[in-house]
C-alpha cells in the first residue's frame, strides 16, 4: 500500500477498511458473524470518511488529549450512522468503529512507530472520558455490569492485549484463521455472553483452544475440529462478534506496520531453539 513517512488520512482510512473486508470474508472460521459479505464490504466502504476524519482530527491535535478524545467520540457516532444508512439499519461493524478508530488515530499521531506504542497510545485515549457520548444502556455494557467482563472498552483501556495476541500469530505465520481462534480462546466476548451466558462463553473458549491445540485449522484435527466448532456456534445462533473486531484491528495494524521501517515493526517473542515468533498467553480483558 506503500505508506511511507507522513501517513495521510486516506491511506490510514484505506488500511482499516481493507482489514474490516479481510475479517468479513475470512474462510474458514468457526460461527457467522454476518450473513451477508457483500453487504459487509459496503458497510465498511461507508466508513471511510469517518476513518479519514479520526486520523485528520488527531494529526490535528497533534496529542492523545480529552479534545481528541471528544472529538473522535463525535466522529465515530456520525460514522455509525452513515453505516446504518448504508446497511439500511444492519449494525454491522459498530464495535469495530471504537476499536479501529482508537488504533488508526494512534497511527496518525505515531507515523512509523512500534506497534507497542501505538497500542499504549490508544490505551491513554481510551481512558480519557467522552464527555458527550449518551449515556443509553447497550448488551455490551449489559453484560459487563452483570458479569464483570472488560467488553471493547476494558479491551482498549488494557492496551488492546488480544490485538497484541492476534499480532503474534499473524507473524508466526499460522494464518488469519488461526489468529481469530487465538482471540477467541481467552476473549470475554460480550456478544456471545450476552446470548449464552457464561456457560456458552466458555464453550466457545475451549472449542477455540481444542483447535489450537490440534495444530491449527490447517490440520486435518484441527479442521475437525473447527468444522465441529462453526455447526455448534450456528446451531446456536452464537456470532463472535468482538472477536472478529479484534482479528480486523490485528490485521490493520499488521498491514500498517508491515510498510514501516524493519526497526520499528512488531516482533513477537521468539522461541528458544527457533527464530519464529511463538503464540503466548494474554491475559484475559
Amino acid at each position: 500500500m506503500g505508506l511511507v513517512g507522513a501517513y495521510d488520512d486516506e491511506r490510514l482510512a484505506r488500511a482499516a477498511v481493507q482489514a474490516l473486508v479481510a475479517e468479513a470474508e475470512l474462510a474458514p472460521r468457526a460461527g457467522a458473524v454476518r450473513e451477508d459479505v457483500t453487504a459487509a464490504r459496503w458497510a465498511a466502504q461507508a466508513l471511510r470518511p469517518g476513518f479519514a476524519a479520526m486520523a485528520a482530527a488527531a494529526r490535528r491535535n497533534g496529542e492523545p488529549t480529552q479534545a481528541l478524545r471528544e472529538e473522535l467520540g463525535f466522529i465515530g457516532r456520525a460514522t455509525e450512522r452513515s453505516m446504518l444508512r448504508a446497511t439500511g439499519g444492519v449494525n454491522t461493524h459498530k464495535g469495530c468503529i471504537w476499536s479501529l478508530g482508537l488504533l488508526l488515530a494512534s497511527a496518525a499521531l505515531q507515523p512509523e512507530s512500534p506497534v507497542d506504542e501505538l497500542t499504549a497510545t490508544a490505551k491513554r485515549l481510551a481512558t480519557l472520558r467522552d464527555r458527550s457520548a449518551p449515556r443509553l444502556p447497550s448488551p455490551g455494557s449489559t453484560v459487563s455490569a452483570r458479569y464483570g467482563a472488560a467488553g471493547a472498552r476494558g479491551e482498549a483501556r488494557a492496551g488492546f492485549p488480544h490485538v497484541r495476541r492476534a499480532l503474534v500469530a499473524l507473524r508466526a505465520g499460522t494464518g488469519r484463521p488461526d489468529a481469530l481462534l487465538s482471540i477467541m480462546s481467552t476473549l470475554q466476548d460480550t456478544g456471545v455472553l450476552y446470548a449464552a451466558g457464561p456457560h456458552g462463553l466458555r464453550a466457545v473458549q475451549a472449542g477455540a483452544r481444542e483447535i489450537l491445540d490440534a495444530g491449527g485449522t490447517a490440520t486435518p484435527e484441527g479442521a475437525a475440529a473447527l468444522t465441529a466448532l462453526d455447526a455448534g456456534l450456528r446451531r446456536e445462533d452464537l456470532r463472535p462478534r468482538g472477536s472478529a473486531a479484534l482479528l480486523a484491528c490485528g490485521i490493520f495494524l499488521d498491514d500498517v506496520a508491515s510498510t514501516w521501517p524493519a526497526k520499528v515493526r512488531v516482533a513477537g517473542p521468539r522461541s528458544a531453539g527457533g527464530s519464529r515468533p511463538v503464540l503466548t498467553p494474554a491475559s484475559d480483558t
